[in-house]
């Protein structure tokens, strides 16, 4: 049987009423050898069927291999630097990443079990990758910045200093957080319920980026909802709100929208700049 099939059958079995108690030595084999493949990059929580940012699909079963390492382990003491914590999972073993060109920094960047980072990756401390979540080649996760579970992060992509990438695990059939290729999000960003960034955008610092706010896309006159198309410079801007001619509201009232136009030459050239300083 394949690794899908496997978990398929274990999930079936998980839903009848297997438990943590009920599992055999031949169920642990199956969710540690689907850990095994999410940490070297084999299986991934979503795949992008298309062309375009919207054309990513989850991958259901790696969905609820993940959903299986949670029902089907007993939470442990475990410890990390130094300190006492609970969870049905350790951390990832990070042996692999020095011979890939990949660093974390120490005091504070943790990567739990199920992780996938590329080559030539950067953590900085303190930051956080969870499960499920995949970071591409030549990717900066920077001080401060979570990486939620099942996100998808491209390659070359810069997360500046605070930034959440939020997670999306349940419902299983929904895509999580993408973020293509060559993204630059700004210090303070905020990616939520499975918004996607397409490739080369640039985000301005304090953005929040989730499907409730609108896009008003200046290159294509419209307003879309839940993602941001290639190739865009992206910021917030108030726009007026519904309730603003309530009395309760002197001078009206304005809610947040971004704004997308196209990425400058000047705004690229700052981080070609940073690429160097990188290498």
């Amino acid at each position: 049987m394949t690794l899908e099939a496997d978990v398929s059958d274990l999930w079936n079995r998980y839903q009848e009423g297997l438990t943590a108690a009920d599992a055999t030595d031949e169920d642990a084999a199956v969710i540690d050898e689907f850990l095994a493949a999410l940490e070297a990059g084999e299986v991934r929580a979503a795949e992008k069927t298309g062309d375009d940012v919207t054309s990513w699909e989850a991958n259901e079963w790696v969905k609820r291999g993940i959903l299986l390492n949670f029902g089907l382990r007993e939470t442990e003491a475990r410890e990390y630097g130094g300190v006492t914590y609970h969870d049905v999972l350790p951390l990832r073993d990070t042996d692999d990443l020095g011979e890939r060109g990949t660093r974390n920094t120490p005091d504070g960047t943790a990567i739990r079990r199920g992780a996938y980072l590329g080559s030539d990756c950067i953590m900085m401390s303190p930051s956080f990758v969870n499960m499920g979540a995949y970071v591409g080649d030549g990717t900066l996760v920077d001080s401060c910045d979570t990486v939620g579970s099942c996100a998808q992060l491209g390659e070359n992509v810069k997360l500046g200093a605070n930034t959440l990438i939020g997670g999306v695990l349940e419902p299983v059939e929904d895509a999580p957080v993408i973020i293509e290729d060559g993204v630059s999000l700004g210090a303070g960003c905020r990616v939520t319920s499975g918004f996607r960034v397409g490739e080369n955008s640039i985000v301005g610092e304090n953005t929040l980026l989730t499907p409730r706010i609108p896009v008003y896309d200046l290159v294509e006159e419209d307003v879309i909802y839940g993602h941001l198309p290639a190739e865009r410079r992206a910021f917030t801007r108030m726009v007026e709100s519904s309730v603003g001619d309530h009395d309760l509201f002197e001078g009206g009232a304005y809610k947040p929208a971004v704004v997308a136009t196209h990425v400058e030459e000047e705004t690229l050239e700052a981080t070609r700049r940073e690429d160097a300083l990188r290498e």
